[in-house]
């Protein structure tokens, strides 16, 4: 497999509402709006539609590192998450590779969008800019039925075109983009049966 096969890699957190958030929300709309920012849509790479009998862990490295922009979910689960920490570095040396998001060139190939808290991430995750969702960050399908939802797709459809302005600049795809960590799943052990005594 060589060259980008996506355009767009939603990197987020399982816990919380977030997850909630991103497939009854978020997704669907950002796809949307990408539909009608640019032709052919943009490739949005979500973990939730991998193919079945798939190895996940390799289907998640190899759909980052053929994928052109990370879009980040922030909440404060993400920055525990070793597979959220493994994208999020493998993405930062990426972008060190090609002198992004420094000194000579500061935009880079991460793309942060706030949904909750921010004062406790750690200090050198908050020198990026991000995305503020906070105000939109409501995970229930019911939350279609408002009239806060068309300020949503607003701000959707201003996130999609600043995307795809993203998308059209980014480096050729190189076969050799660092993957820093492929962490081995994390298996939950269910919880102990009580004792009776």
């Amino acid at each position: 497999m060589s060259g980008y096969k996506f355009d767009l890699f939603i990197s987020y957190s399982r816990y919380g509402s977030v997850q909630k958030w991103l497939l009854n929300h978020f997704y669907k709309k950002l796809c949307e709006c990408l539909a009608d920012q640019f032709a052919p849509p943009l490739k949005v790479y979500l973990d939730r539609q991998m193919p079945r009998a798939v190895n996940w862990k390799y289907n998640l490295v190899t759909a980052l590192g053929h994928s052109k922009i990370m879009v980040q979910l922030l909440t404060p689960p993400y920055f525990n998450s070793r597979w959220c920490m493994a994208e999020l570095r493998s993405m930062q040396a990426r972008e060190k590779l090609l002198g992004l998001a420094g000194p000579e060139i500061s935009q880079g190939l991460i793309y942060p969008i706030l949904y909750s808290d921010s004062e406790n991430f750690p200090i050198e995750e908050m020198q990026r800019s991000w995305v503020d969702f906070k105000e939109f960050a409501h995970p229930d399908p019911v939350y279609q039925q408002t009239t806060d939802f068309v300020h949503f797709h607003r701000k959707v459809n201003e996130l999609a075109s600043d995307l795809v302005r993203l998308v059209r600049q980014v480096p050729d795809w190189q076969p050799d983009w660092p993957i820093v960590e492929k962490p081995d799943p994390v298996l939950i052990l269910p919880p102990p049966l009580p004792r009776f005594e």
